[in-house]
Parts: structure tokens; C-alpha cells; sequence
């Protein structure tokens, strides 16, 4: 296939196209998602029969893997994708293979750098800037949208074979069947790790056992906390500030003694907290006891509040003291149990069916535990 990045043609298949080339023709858009989709790793065009293809390479910039760190810390996430459409890597002919993502752009940096020297077709759906998995199971990574990205590009006439590469996870938001009767296109499911589709491919399209099974070992929970962790903090900061000021009220002394007292208290405990629901429990996920995930988290809860009691139990002798800090050993091992169960699906041992029956139970009994634990701690400034 001829290169032709100094001379485009009518149609493009793309808007993620230097300025100088029509956008939003041939299948490409920007997408629903907020924010401007992600250009700057498009190097250039391959020209096809329906027009040029922005090119793509397998090495990732600076600016991609700092784009990627920004994303897991949750600075700007929700905007964190690339323009659907169809893309090349290197320089594909009509017999590359065709391999389907999603729009969120680490999905899309994943792919690309796992296929780095090889030449290959990527047709990125619009799933509004998430993932594949996530996608698959909102709907976006489905059977409309894919049908409808393959007629757009005009894949027919791109590739002489009719076979499209999606990742698994993606399995449940496709119809299979519905794909080749509607576009002519056979769905072939690769291994669940864009790093192991070159072996995949090599293998002639078959998977081994290993590349079916989805892990979820240390690295990948602790992947998972700094987008758990900034929202805690978003929360628990203000929070926590609004109780440090509060404790100085009916403490019976003055109000900044008061302050330092029953607000560092409170702070600690919010504090240990986050550290036990966004930190520690995916780390320490397998090895918790219980299935629900809540009531793993209450346990660790618990050990949050052995910690705070051999750090600051000591403090609180009378009556109104120790009503205090009863209110704060309940709350923590209420906050960690709802924050426990964000991870519900982000692991591979948990069901939606599991996860809504879960909710049901656990949310009023979280609800009802920071209710009672923030009347006890208003009690203590009564009694006072």
C-alpha cells in the first residue's frame, strides 16, 4: 500500500487529521465525549481506497505516558480519548489484520505500543471515553456502535478479508452474529492483554489458556488506587475540616483547647479512613475474610479503629470523651465498607447480579451506621 502523507485526498476516514485535511468525513467525528479529543500522536497518512488514514506508530511519547499518569491520578479523565474512526499502524496493506478499541486513549495507547512494529488496522469505537471493559458493559462497546463505525470507514473496501479483532472483555456489549449478518464482518475475540495479540496473531489467531484468564494480581489493585484516592481526599478534606472547626463547640472548654482536642480526633479518624478504604483494602483484597466486599471492608474497618485506639484511646476517659470516640469507631468501618465496594468493578471475582443484591443490603446498613455514629458525636457535644 502506498504512503501518501504529502497529498491527501477527497474523503478522509477521520477527524483526527491536521488542519489542513476536511475533518468528519469517512467515519471519523469527535465523539459525544467532553472535551477535544487527543491528535498529537497522529504521524502522518496512509492513503487507501476511500481516502487518507491518519498513521499511527507504536512508540509512546513522553507526552502519551504523562497523559496516562495524569489520567490514573483522575486529572482529566473524563476527556482523556481519541477521535473514533479508523486509524493505521505503520504501513498496513489490504491483508492486516483489524483490531477493534475503544476511544479511551490508554485503551488506544495500550494497543498500539503492545503492536509496536507491527502493520495493522485500528478502528476505535465511540464509547464516550471509557474503557473496554467498562464500555462493554454500559453498552457503548457494542454490537450498534461497532456495525456502525465498520459501515462508516467503509472497511469493505479498505481490506481484502472480513474478519474483525476485538478485545474479550469486550464480549459482553457485542452480538456476534448480529455483526456478520449486518456488515459481512466475522467477529474474532483476541486474548484479554494487548500485550499477548502479537503471539495471538502469530499463532493464527488462537489463544492459549493464559491469555483467556483475566488476573488481578498486586500490581494491577494498586494500579487502582490513585483514582480511588482523590476522590476520597476531595471528600474526606472538607469534611474533616468541617469537624476540626465544629469540635470546638459544646466541648466544655474553650473553644480552641477545645479545637486541638476533639478536632484532631476527628481528622485522624477521617484520615484513617481513606488510608484503610482507598489504599489498603485493594491491596490487602484476597487475603480479607467475607465474600461481600462491604463487609470485607467493615473488617478492615475494625483494624483502622485498633489503630486508633492504641494512638489515641488513652485521651478519652470520661463519659462524653469516650461517647466520641465510640462515634468515630463506627464511622471508620462504615466509610471504609462503602469505599471497599467501589472496587466491586474494578475486580474479576464479583457479578452486576452479586454486586446490586450486595447494595441492597449493605448501602441502608452503611447509611443507618454514619447516621447513628454522627449522633452519638453530636451527643458528645451535648452532654458536654
Amino acid at each position: 500500500m502506498k504512503n501518501d502523507s504529502e497529498k491527501p485526498v477527497n474523503c478522509c476516514n477521520h477527524s483526527a487529521l491536521p488542519d489542513s485535511i476536511a475533518a468528519s468525513c469517512c467515519g471519523g467525528s469527535a465523539g459525544s465525549g467532553a472535551g477535544t479529543p487527543e491528535t498529537h500522536f497522529v504521524s502522518g497518512l496512509v492513503n487507501t481506497p476511500v481516502g487518507p488514514v491518519p498513521r499511527v506508530t507504536g512508540e509512546l511519547s513522553s507526552r502519551d505516558r504523562w497523559g496516562s499518569v495524569k489520567c490514573r491520578w483522575g486529572i482529566g479523565r473524563m476527556n482523556y480519548m481519541v477521535a473514533p474512526g479508523l486509524y493505521a499502524l505503520g504501513s498496513p496493506d489490504a491483508d492486516a489484520p483489524l483490531l477493534v478499541t475503544a476511544n479511551y486513549k490508554m485503551s488506544f495507547d495500550k494497543l498500539r505500543e503492545a503492536m509496536r512494529g507491527w502493520d495493522a488496522w485500528i478502528l476505535v469505537l465511540d464509547t464516550k471515553g471509557i474503557n473496554v471493559w467498562c464500555a462493554a458493559g454500559a453498552g457503548t462497546f457494542g454490537t450498534k456502535e461497532l456495525i456502525s463505525r465498520v459501515k462508516m470507514t467503509r472497511l469493505q473496501d479498505i481490506v481484502n478479508h472480513r474478519v474483525l479483532i476485538l478485545p474479550q472483555l469486550g464480549a459482553p456489549g457485542v452480538a456476534a452474529h448480529e455483526v456478520k449478518k449486518a456488515s459481512g464482518f466475522k467477529v474474532r475475540y483476541g486474548p484479554i492483554r494487548a500485550q499477548d495479540l502479537p503471539a495471538f496473531l502469530e499463532a493464527g489467531m488462537k489463544a492459549t489458556p493464559e491469555m483467556r484468564q483475566k488476573t488481578f494480581i498486586l500490581r494491577e489493585r494498586t494500579e487502582l488506587i490513585p483514582m480511588e484516592l482523590i476522590p476520597a481526599l476531595k471528600i474526606s478534606i472538607p469534611l474533616g475540616l468541617t469537624f476540626y472547626f465544629l469540635s470546638g463547640l459544646g466541648s466544655g472548654m474553650d473553644y480552641w483547647p477545645g479545637v486541638r482536642h476533639s478536632g484532631f480526633l476527628a481528622v485522624w479518624a477521617l484520615l484513617l479512613a481513606v488510608l484503610g478504604g482507598a489504599i489498603l483494602f485493594p491491596v490487602f483484597l484476597p487475603w480479607i475474610s467475607g465474600r461481600a466486599f462491604s463487609l470485607k471492608g467493615f473488617f478492615l474497618g475494625l483494624v483502622m479503629d485498633i489503630i486508633l485506639w492504641l494512638f489515641q484511646g488513652g485521651e478519652y476517659f470520661s463519659r462524653p470523651g469516650r461517647l466520641e470516640f465510640w462515634a468515630w469507631m463506627l464511622i471508620i468501618p462504615t466509610l471504609v465498607s462503602h469505599m471497599a465496594m467501589n472496587f466491586t468493578g474494578a475486580s474479576t471475582y464479583t457479578s452486576l447480579s452479586g454486586v446490586k443484591k450486595e447494595m441492597r443490603w449493605a448501602l441502608p446498613l452503611q447509611i443507618a451506621g454514619a447516621i447513628i455514629g454522627l449522633a452519638l458525636w453530636i451527643g458528645a457535644r451535648v452532654i458536654y
